[in-house]
């Protein structure tokens, strides 16, 4: 009799359940607690005013434009990845993974000088007679998205390498035979085949710039708020847990809900049925 596989899954249950489940129900717990015990009061302050929903809103638009930015700019470098040598290929991945290897934090504070009045950006806007003085986007949503959008590309172009990784290239050599040309050929058959990297990439970016402090404060400064600071505000300077603790359920739904919409788009029919 086959042996069960289930024995060597339980210290993983037990992982996710000590360091996932538990914090979370925690979480949730918390923002229903009350002055005079458990309330919905939290939840109903937080999305009655119309300052907060507005910051949603703009945590939510600035997670898709990242996603936007990071996909343009992925699925030509992994492509280009597809179609190069061994040794270019190592190269792309290097380049891909030194950025990981470096701290957020690092990284964060490397676009302040990108970013600002004497960095490249502006330097050579004037250069160019583009722009007739320096100028600096931080504090700028343009700025925070360039930022996001370098600090996240990894995390779209390794799905798709792997993804293309296992794709014979045969499949456009049969398309071309067919008198298909280039665009039509990325269309219907290396977009549907991209599709399942595609949206793995989706989902990692879009939950890392919604939940990127770091940056979303030093880039983005005091003219841009996004959820993540006012759930600092709420723990660091009105100590407020509870209230916290709403803002982040809201935020960990927000989020669920986007990235479950996502889901579906990819698996749609006439999608699906290209690939």
């Amino acid at each position: 009799m086959k042996a069960s596989g289930f024995p060597y899954v339980i210290p993983m249950l037990l992982l996710s359940v000590a360091f996932f489940a538990t914090p979370l129900a925690v979480l949730i717990g918390f923002s229903f607690i009350g002055p005079d015990g458990l309330t919905l009061d939290n939840y109903g302050r937080f999305l009655g005013d119309a300052f907060n929903y507005r910051v949603l809103m703009n945590t939510a638009k600035l997670g898709l434009q990242t996603v936007a930015s990071t996909t343009l700019l992925g699925i030509p470098i992994a492509l280009l990845y597809w179609h190069s040598g061994k040794t270019a290929r190592q190269v792309i991945i290097f380049l891909t993974l030194i950025p990981m290897l470096t701290s957020n934090v690092v990284r964060t504070f490397a676009w302040i000088v990108i970013l600002g009045r004497q960095g490249p950006i502006s330097e050579t806007f004037v250069a160019l007679g583009l722009a007739g003085q320096p100028f600096s986007l931080m504090s700028t949503e343009l700025g925070l998205v360039l930022a996001m959008c370098q600090i996240d590309l990894p995390l779209i172009i390794l799905p798709l390498i792997a993804i293309l990784s296992r794709t014979p290239v045969q499949f456009t050599e049969a398309a071309q035979v067919s008198g298909a040309g280039p665009w039509r050929i990325f269309v219907t058959v290396l977009l549907p085949m991209m599709l399942p990297g595609l949206l793995a990439g989706w989902i990692l970016v879009f939950a890392s710039t919604s939940s990127s402090f770091v940056t979303q404060a030093v880039i983005g400064g005091a003219r841009n708020v996004y959820v993540p600071q006012l759930i600092y505000r709420e723990v660091g300077t009105l100590f407020d847990w509870s209230m916290a603790s709403a803002i982040a359920v809201v935020l960990l739904l927000s989020t669920g809900i986007l990235l479950v919409a996502m889901t579906m788009i990819s698996r749609h029919r006439r999608l699906v049925g290209h690939a």
